[in-house]
């Protein structure tokens, strides 16, 4: 099974923040265009222009602020892969606290701390989610006795052992 290789750190950086972009266009997209749908006058073409004005106000907002996030996440991660030597889950969930409490400074400490502890047991939990598929996906891949060819083997005479 081929193992999914990462790119390097500068590169990664550059395609987390586009990706983190490019997420919150279309989540913003589709929950403006909702939420401006429900809060425009009555009237399907009112509703309709409420939805596509709250989108090309709000959409590109919330898409820059999951790349700010996205961007400061990967950049913290791989200033840990580089200081510590190795690359575990350990980064992320250090990495999604770190942004948390980074994103929330100007807001005080307790809001900082508070950002920090949901940043981090977010993506401890996200980790651990992927540990767990992980697992027991490579269940389905593990040996069974019936693959062991050494019932096969055989004795001096001949004849299976």
């Amino acid at each position: 099974m081929e193992e999914y290789a990462r790119e390097p750190c500068p590169w990664r950086i550059v395609d987390d923040c586009g990706g983190a972009f490019t997420m919150g266009a279309i989540g913003g997209a589709i929950f403006q265009s909702i939420k401006g749908f429900r809060n425009a006058p009555s009237g399907w073409s009112q509703r309709f222009r409420g939805s596509v004005l709250a989108v090309r106000q709000r959409a590109p907002i919330v898409a820059g602020n999951f790349a700010v996030w996205g961007g400061m996440f990967s950049t913290i991660d791989c200033t840990l892969v580089h200081f510590r030597q190795k690359e575990d889950p350990w980064n992320s969930i250090i990495s999604g606290a770190a942004t948390g409490g980074i994103l929330a400074a100007r807001n005080g400490l307790p809001a900082m701390a508070g950002s920090a502890i949901i940043g981090g047991v977010l993506l401890a939990l996200i980790e651990g989610v992927g540990i767990f598929i992980t697992r027991l996906s490579a269940e389905q891949f593990k040996p069974s006795s019936l693959d062991d060819p050494s019932h096969l083997a055989q004795s001096p005479q001949g004849y299976p052992s």
